[in-house]
């Protein structure tokens, strides 16, 4: 069997399937490499079988620690807005060959897994801003002092 070139299928994907920029598959790839690595360091097989959401989750990780705060512009960059893209991308490896599947798999495990906001976003919001949005109020800033008496001071003088 030959071996399959992965840019080549990429390529030929995007023409058939514009919604999503090349370079939104190879950070798959490149994110279910990291998931297997992370998997195995937790003691788990490198060469088994990875669900969709433990495949979101080591994306979502792969895309804090490669992009940091610009994680959720650079994944829309690529047209990536949602989880559900992230499943759209799968199954279209999957259905090049570049994948494999079981039974079981699904686009549909990747439906609604988390937001962009909640994965991208809210963790690099400055603490004191969620409880602000939760709460509707904001820091009180201290009152102005002013000095009030009967003594003027004289012009120039501190």
């Amino acid at each position: 069997m030959a071996k399959i070139n992965f840019t080549e299928v990429v390529e030929q994907i995007c023409e058939k399937d514009t919604r999503y920029a090349s370079d939104a598959y190879h950070f798959v790839q490149e994110g279910l490499n990291h998931t297997l690595k992370s998997l195995k360091r937790g003691g788990q097989h490198a060469h088994r079988h990875v669900s969709g959401q433990e495949l979101l989750h080591g994306l979502r990780d792969f895309a804090l620690k490669e992009y940091g705060p610009m994680s959720k512009a650079v994944l829309n960059e690529w047209g990536i807005r949602s989880t559900d893209d992230f499943g759209q991308i799968v199954f279209n490896l999957v259905h090049s060959g570049v994948l494999g599947k079981n039974e079981t798999d699904s686009p549909n495990d990747f439906k609604n897994v988390f937001t962009f906001d909640e994965a991208f976003v809210k963790p690099f919001e400055p603490r004191n801003s969620a409880t602000t949005r939760r709460t509707g109020t904001t820091a009180k800033v201290p009152p102005k002092r002013t000095t009030t008496g009967s003594k003027k001071k004289n012009a120039g003088s501190l």
